[in-house]
């Protein structure tokens, strides 16, 4: 490495660091496997992205990875594929997923009504 290349990657490197830029905020709202991804650059150039699906919603957040390229254009060329497809895999987990306590088919047991008149005593919360 000379001199030309040590002062190249260091004025690059200068160029490059996303904390010293503030974004336009920007939001973009798409449809994925019959839910709703939400992709929201913030003004620090961090990137959040929800996704939502049968009433199960998850986020991430990733790093802005190109800076002097439009938010859209990086989602385009699916920069951020690896992240959405961590999403919607965890979504659709949690949607295929089942609680051995709680099922649509088990009528939970109502407890019940005391009233006024009713008095609880230390033998009746053991």
């Amino acid at each position: 490495m000379d001199i030309k290349d040590i002062f190249k990657k260091e004025v690059e490197k200068q160029l490059l660091d996303v904390e010293d830029y503030i974004f336009t905020p920007e939001r973009i709202d798409m449809a994925i496997d019959n839910g709703e991804l939400n992709c929201v650059l913030n003004s620090d150039g961090s990137v959040n992205m929800f996704y939502t699906k049968e009433g199960i919603t998850d986020v991430r957040a990733a790093a802005r990875k190109h800076p002097f390229t439009a938010f859209e254009t990086e989602l385009q060329h699916g920069i951020y594929d690896d992240v959405i497809e961590d999403l919607v895999d965890g979504v659709n987990d949690i949607i295929s997923s089942h609680s051995k306590y709680f099922r649509p088919s088990r009528v939970l047991p109502m407890g019940a009504s005391l009233g006024n008149d009713g008095v609880i005593t230390d033998a009746d919360k053991y």
